[in-house]
């Protein structure tokens, strides 16, 4: 992606911000989008490709593309194996939400 097509996608993505159903269904994915950012980042911290985590995890490089889109919920063990395989480690947290609506909902 060229300079240019990036300032296009970001001018994009805050027009789409504006409207509350585009923006409520990115807040609804946004575990999805961190998780998948979290990975990508481990693997580019590790100078690794995804073929290289593949092959450390025994696995194939297309699964590893699944785990990065975010369109896959992996296991536990999945992400231990991922953090393995990265030289990285893997931690769980849980933390209050950022909007009291949200809180809310889960009482």
């Amino acid at each position: 992606m060229t300079k240019r097509e990036s300032l296009l996608a970001r001018d994009a993505f805050e027009e789409w911000r504006k409207d509350p159903e585009y923006l409520a269904a990115y807040d609804a994915l946004e575990e999805e989008f961190a998780l998948a950012e979290a990975l990508i980042k481990a693997r580019a911290q590790a100078s690794m490709t995804q073929e290289d985590v593949a092959k450390a995890m025994g696995t194939t490089q297309a699964a590893i593309a699944r785990l990065e889109s975010g369109r896959t919920m992996p296991s536990t063990r999945t992400l231990q194996r991922f953090a393995d395989a990265t030289g990285t480690k893997l931690r769980i947290r849980f933390e209050k939400p950022k909007s009291s609506s949200r809180a809310s909902k889960a009482s």
